[in-house]
């Protein structure tokens, strides 16, 4: 369907794209991860020609869009666009705003645009906001309507560019599951997202993007589980690591259970094992190694997750006098960490002064 050759994209001071390859299959739904400054979203503003290529060619069902000769709107009708700032119409009604592109782009009447435009609405689950504005919506609802918006043209492929990046996270899953939906349809699309649970229950291909590219191109399974190329596993690796530091008895104690649950989710970790993980590091970290000490303190939090066999290897270092967790008077948080442990080992550091304690916890 699409197919993209020697694909550069240069800028005055950068450039994000050197020598890209792909083809991209009816009915594929790319995903594509990588750090910041990779390209990502250059490369599907490319493939709709809202930035034009160095060089290169972008061939869509076999009609070469770089070529100058190329009528690139009639193609764009094809091709759907969904943009982090929704881009919405705020002097048009939600249902104006739908039914605006089909009748003056494909020529429909204002009846059947309107009959198109209030069964989208019905699907992405906001008809009963079809006369409200965008600016009495929240930021989720208008990324509804924007995607309500881009199916009213009748697409082939449909392509998002960081879709819920500008959400508040309570806005975050109800535009993730139109977008499910969508996938369910067989509607080609290609996904820019950061969201690295999203990018794998909803793709059949992830684009792992780097070093001016597309670095690694595989299924979810084997981009984040078995990945070949070094980059990639240092990228997908740091995903599944969290790290905190604390430096001082009265740090954050909920904000710093909330990012472990945010660390867990991300890594598809079971809720049973996250509120595991919390309460060892409460009993372990909070209630064991923190009273003794005084209110100079430094202590580092450190959780590796596995997926295959699933646990967390939890390892929590410590400054100050020797101390091992077990020698605690707090003997029945000791009985809990164990109880919710393998492999607990304590470890000093003499030459920098460290208490290393570390722990597996499973599922």
């Amino acid at each position: 369907m699409i197919t993209i050759k020697h694909l550069r994209k240069e800028y005055p001071n950068v450039t994000p794209l050197k020598d890209v390859n792909t083809t991209i299959n009816r009915g594929d739904v790319i995903s594509i991860i990588g750090p910041s400054g990779t390209g990502k979203s250059t490369l599907i503003r490319c493939i709709n020609m809202l930035e034009t290529p160095t060089s290169g060619e972008i061939i869509v069902d076999g009609q070469n869009i770089t070529d100058k000769n190329c009528q690139i709107d009639k193609v764009r009708q094809k091709m759907g666009m969904v943009f982090q700032s929704f881009n919405l119409f705020n002097n048009m009604t939600v249902i104006e705003n739908i039914m605006a592109a089909p009748m003056q782009l494909l020529g429909k009447s204002r009846q059947e645009a309107y009959d198109k435009g209030k069964a989208l609405l019905r699907q992405v689950g906001l008809a009963d906001k079809m006369l409200n504005y965008p600016e009495e919506l929240s930021g989720g609802q208008k990324q509804r309507v924007a995607i309500a918006r881009t199916l009213a043209m009748d697409p082939e492929i449909i392509l998002f560019d960081e879709p819920t990046s500008a959400l508040d996270p309570t806005m975050v899953g109800e535009v993730q599951t139109v977008i499910r939906d969508l996938a369910k349809q067989g509607l080609t699309m290609m996904i820019v997202t950061h969201e690295m649970n999203f990018a794998r229950e909803v793709a059949n291909r992830v684009f792992y993007m780097d070093d001016g590219g597309i670095y690694e191109d595989g299924t979810p399974e084997q981009i984040f589980d078995d990945p070949q190329k070094e980059r990639t596993i240092r990228f997908i690796r740091h995903l599944k690591v969290f790290e905190e530091t604390i430096e001082s008895r009265d740090f954050d104690f909920i904000g710093l259970v909330s990012q472990i649950e945010e660390f867990g989710r991300k890594c598809r970790m079971s809720q049973k094992l996250i509120y595991r993980v919390q309460q060892v590091f409460e009993e372990l970290g909070v209630q064991i190694i923190l009273p003794e000490f005084s209110d100079r303190f430094h202590m580092e939090l450190v959780l590796e997750y596995s997926a295959e066999p699933e646990n967390v290897r939890m390892q929590i270092k410590y400054d100050g006098e020797k101390f091992d967790p077990r020698d605690s008077e707090n003997e029945l948080s000791m009985r809990i960490v164990e109880k919710m442990t393998e492999d607990f080992k304590y470890e000093r550091d003499t030459e920098n002064s460290m208490n290393i304690v570390s722990a597996v916890i499973n599922n």
